[in-house]
This record gives structure tokens, sequence and C-alpha cells, in this order.
């Protein structure tokens, strides 16, 4: 019995004892003792006694099998592949999943009569659709029969606890129905801890996303110095030479960061400007028609992919910016057809929807006695958006734009193909220079072992990426409290 079908039949168990419970709170309330809670609430709290209890232990064995299934694979793998390398008989055990989980599409004839070897089972999975690597092993089918079996009998006591778990939780909330049950305090203290749970929840992802990048930041630079790292203006990881003295190549980060953030503030010259006037236009200027086609239209932009962007760039408009550069200078183009002007423009453009839509929605919040007062005390209306409005909505307004330079900080296929890869340190916007994102793609991908510096350097390029968010939302922050201040 499948997982979700599981837990559907736990939900209808919950619902049902929902429905049993609220109609026999109604039919308790006879008049003579006033209800603690309302009819829904000993419903709800029915419902939640039976759901919860089966939910977690259902969270609980899918994790506890996973474990369980994957080390009897382990097991069962022959001595020659358990003795190997961690990788070999990872990749092993692998193969062995993939295998059983293409078996469970034959009917149970080709299944009590299994091939024992990997020839004559491939073609019979071939027309049920199943593809397999061709480095499955003939050892492997028995062990993969095998680990099906118990699965099988892992999904049947997980069904049959959890929906006996479900049915006793059931029966105890619809007991515990009085007139003077307190149902609707459970209730809310459940949700109470759910928000709180959910809550916890991000900020451990949070963390736990910060350590995984912190240890391995901490094993590279174990290995290479911080000045090197921090201070060097040269990026070049590559493998030493031999009789090299152990030199691994050059890890500089200013040309990345120099990159990233030249990139960045291009984008935000196009986008914060374009997006702002667009908003006060919309917001205070457009008729009700106007605005109900054209701010649709302009967040149409925030729906294109970001490989659209890069495509636009590497094909129209890097050769378009090229071409009249090179009709300018009289034949050699000043401009290249990647360069740090071409990824800015169009990260601008798809950046303009998201300036624009949250600095709209905050010029709009801004209160309507604010403007009657300031026509009334016989200000233009320019003069209202530019002494009232805009003062008002400015804590706002330097969110947004965090928020979008964020975007443009964290953007990764418009710089690959509107920028380029190369690792330049210039200031010249009409040459080429790639970001720390970038760089970070680059180095997790291919045939690397994990623990080189040219792998692990990712890790120390995404927690600076991560300190200088933080930093810019620490300054942020500091902004926004001192002109909401000097409003107030």
């Amino acid at each position: 019995m499948s997982f979700l079908l599981v837990f559907a039949i736990v939900l209808a168990i919950g619902l049902i004892a929902f429905v049993i419970g609220r109609q026999r709170a109604r039919a308790q309330d006879d008049g003579t003792v006033k209800p603690h809670s309302r009819a829904h609430y000993h419903g709800w709290w029915a419902f939640l006694t039976g759901v919860i209890p089966a939910v977690l232990f259902l969270a609980a064995w899918d994790i506890g099998a996973s474990a369980y299934l994957n080390s009897h694979i382990h097991a069962a793998l022959p001595a020659d592949i358990a003795d190997g390398t961690v990788a070999h008989e990872d990749l092993a055990a692998g193969l062995v999943k993939s295998l059983a989980s293409g078996m469970r599409r034959l009917d149970s004839q080709t299944l009590a009569a299994l091939p024992q070897t990997f020839a004559e089972l491939r073609p019979m999975l071939a027309a049920k659709g199943v593809a397999l690597a061709p480095d499955t092993q003939d050892y492997m089918i028995p062990i993969a029969a095998d680990a099906n079996r118990v699965s099988d009998r892992l999904d049947m006591i997980v069904a049959v606890v959890s929906i006996g778990l479900a049915l006793l939780g059931s029966v105890y909330g619809l007991s515990r129905i009085t007139p003077r049950g307190r149902a609707r305090n459970h209730v809310e203290k459940v949700m109470l801890w759910s928000l709180l749970g959910a809550s916890t929840l991000a900020i451990l992802t949070t963390i736990g996303i910060v350590l995984s990048m912190l240890f391995q930041t901490i094993a590279f630079f174990e290995k290479i110095p911080l000045t090197n790292f921090f201070f060097g203006t040269v990026w070049d990881p590559r493998f030493a030479a031999a009789g090299s003295g152990g030199a691994e190549g050059q890890f500089g980060l200013i040309p990345l960061l120099a990159g990233t953030l030249y990139i960045a503030f291009v984008a935000l010259l196009v986008a914060v400007p374009i997006g702002l006037m667009s908003a006060v236009y919309m917001s205070e200027y457009a008729a009700p028609k106007v605005r109900a086609v054209v701010k649709p239209a302009l967040e149409l932009l925030a729906g294109i992919p970001t490989i659209v962007y890069g495509i636009f760039a590497l094909v129209t408009l890097g050769p378009f910016l090229r071409d009249i550069s090179a009709a300018l200078a009289g034949g050699t183009p000043f401009i290249q057809a990647q360069s740090i002007l071409t990824a800015g423009l169009v990260m601008g453009v798809m950046l303009i929807p998201v300036v624009s839509s949250l600095s709209d929605d905050i010029i709009t919040a801004v209160p309507r006695a604010m403007r009657d007062g300031s026509l009334g005390l016989g200000a233009t209306r320019s003069e209202t958006i530019k002494r009232v409005i805009l003062p008002a909505a400015l804590p706002g307004i330097v969110g947004a734009i965090l928020l979008t330079a964020s975007r443009a900080i964290g953007e990764t296929m418009i710089v690959v193909l509107a920028a380029g890869v190369a690792a330049n340190l210039t200031l010249n916007p009409f040459e080429a220079m790639t970001t720390i994102t970038v760089k970070i793609v680059n180095q997790l991908t291919g045939d690397l072992e994990f623990n080189t510096p040219q792998t692990l350097v990712a890790f120390a390029l995404g927690i600076t990426l991560f300190a200088l968010t933080l930093v810019m939302n620490i300054v942020a922050l500091y902004i926004v409290r001192k002109y909401r201040e000097q409003y107030e």
C-alpha cells in the first residue's frame, strides 16, 4: 500500500471523525448546559486527535524505512563491492534501487519466473518503458527482488499501524466530547504549536544551510590561506602541474566580487528609475482602465524565465551593441558581445517588474488623507508626490530596492550568457566580467573530487555571498528605521 494511499485513508478517517464529532456536539447541546466550545471545534478536535499521531508516525516511519532499506541493500552487496570504495558501493546500491523500481512495473507472472541475467531482463523492462544503466549486473537482480519484498512488508506494517492510530485517536477525540469540553482551547493550542513549529522549521533550515556551507568553507581555508582568497586579484583555480610545489591555482575573490557588484549596479541603474516611475504613474496618474492593462502587462516580464533573457542578450542585444559600436568606431567594436553593459541592461529589464510591483503596492498603501491634505493646502500633484507620498513610502521603497539588489546579485543564467565566464578585473563596462554565482556553478559541475580546493571554494563563495546579502539587509534596516523615525 503506497504512502499516499495510506495518507488519504488517514485523512478520510479524520474527516469522518470531524463530521461525527460535530453532529454529536450539536446533539448534546440541549440548552440545559451552556457549551464551552462550538460544535465545529469538537469536530476539529476529533479530526486532529486522529490525524496528527498517524501523520507523525508516517513521517517518522518513512525516514526510518528508507534508512533501513538502504542499509539492507548495502548489506546484501557482494563482499568485493562492500569492501571497495564508498563511491563504488554507493553506485552499486543506486543501481540496485533503480532496478528494484523498474521491476515493480513487471506483472506477477514475469516476477514469478524472473530471469537470472540482466541481458534477459533488460528487454522485459524496456517493453515497460524502463531504461536502466548498462552497468547493472546480474547479481543485482535477486538483491532488487528481495529489496522489493522487504519494502512491501514495511509498507504493510506502516499502513496497519497508521490506520490503527487514526482510528484510536478519532475514537479518543469523540469520547471527550461533552458540553463543557474545552475543545476550542485544545484546537487553538494545536494551531499555536503548528505555527511555532513552522517558524522554527524555517529558522532551522536557514541555520542548517549556513552551517553546511560553513563547515565546507572551514575545510577550504585549511588548504588555502584567507589572504589569498579575500585579497587575491587573480581567479585561476586549476590543478598544479608536476613539480609545482603543491600550488593548486589562485582563488582570488576580488574579480568575482567586483563583477557581481558591477553588473548588479548597472542592472539597478536600469531597473530602479524605470520601475519607480512606472509605479508612480500607475498609482497616481493612470486611469483605472489603463492601470488594469499596463500593470499586468508589465508584470508579465517577471514570468519570463531567466534563460530566455540570457538567450535574448546572447543572440540579439549583445551582437547589436557590438555592431553599433563597430559602426561608430569605424570598424573595430569597442563593446564586446558579452559585456557588463549587455548583462546589466537585460538584467535591469528583468528586474523592472519587481521594483514596479512592490513600489506600486507601497505607494498605494499611503493614506488617502495625506494626499487630500497636501492638495487642499495648494500643492500640485507632482509636489504632493515628491514631498508627501514618496517620503511616506520611502522605507518600503528601500525594501523593494533591497529585494531587487538581492535578486540581481543572485542571478546566474543571464550573466553566463550575457557577460561570459571570464574572471576579469576591469572598470570598463564594455568588457566581459563574471560573478560569484557563475563560478559556484562552474566549480560544482564536472568530475572533480569533492574534497579538493577547486570544489570546496564554491562553499567559500556561497558563504561570502550570504554575508554580502546579510550586510545589505542590515544597512537597509538601518536606513528604513532612520527615515521612518524622521517621518513620524
